[in-house]
């Protein structure tokens, strides 16, 4: 079983920088160029970047499985229109098909129980195929279809994904 836990000092930042470095290289390589990856690891998962989003607002968690890092997670809470981002859940290729991810959403499910969110949303690359199929177990639906200019001559061609919370 993981544990999670709030990731808010400057080490804990790095190790999720670290995280995303091996992560990003290893994941995306076949589906996006490693000058679009690199780009998008210095501009969105180095320490300052994710400093500054959660100096914004945005929540960041690192997931750890038998003390070590195993990956991380990131979310922006809308409470006002009870609705949650899920920027990022992201494992280590070592820790993936144990159960860490939905461990992960059931995490953010309960923090949402907590806040009175009743939506969960999240955008995901069309062509990351095991994150598609991990989030449809999850009873995620499609909802729509976006492409995000980053700069740089780079977008991101996503799905958007949305799941309705009872409780």
């Amino acid at each position: 079983m993981a544990i999670i836990t709030p990731a808010v000092s400057a080490s804990e930042t790095a190790v999720i920088a670290e995280l995303a470095r091996l992560i990003w290289n290893e994941h995306y390589s076949s589906i996006i160029s490693q000058q679009q990856i690199d780009y998008m690891l210095e501009n969105f998962q180095s320490a300052a970047a994710i400093d500054k989003q959660i100096a914004d607002g945005t929540l960041y968690f690192l997931i750890s499985n038998n003390s070590r890092p195993a990956g991380y997670l990131a979310v922006t809470p809308d409470v006002e229109n009870r609705r949650l981002h899920i920027s990022k859940i992201y494992l280590d290729a070592a820790h993936r098909g144990q159960g860490h991810g939905k461990q992960a959403l059931d995490f953010i499910e309960e923090q949402c129980r907590k806040m009175h969110i009743r939506e969960l949303w999240l955008t995901v690359n069309k062509h990351n195929h095991i994150a598609i199929n991990a989030y449809r177990r999850w009873e995620f639906h499609t909802t729509g279809a976006i492409i995000t200019d980053i700069g740089n001559g780079f977008v991101m061609d996503d799905y958007i994904f949305e799941k309705n919370l009872i409780f």
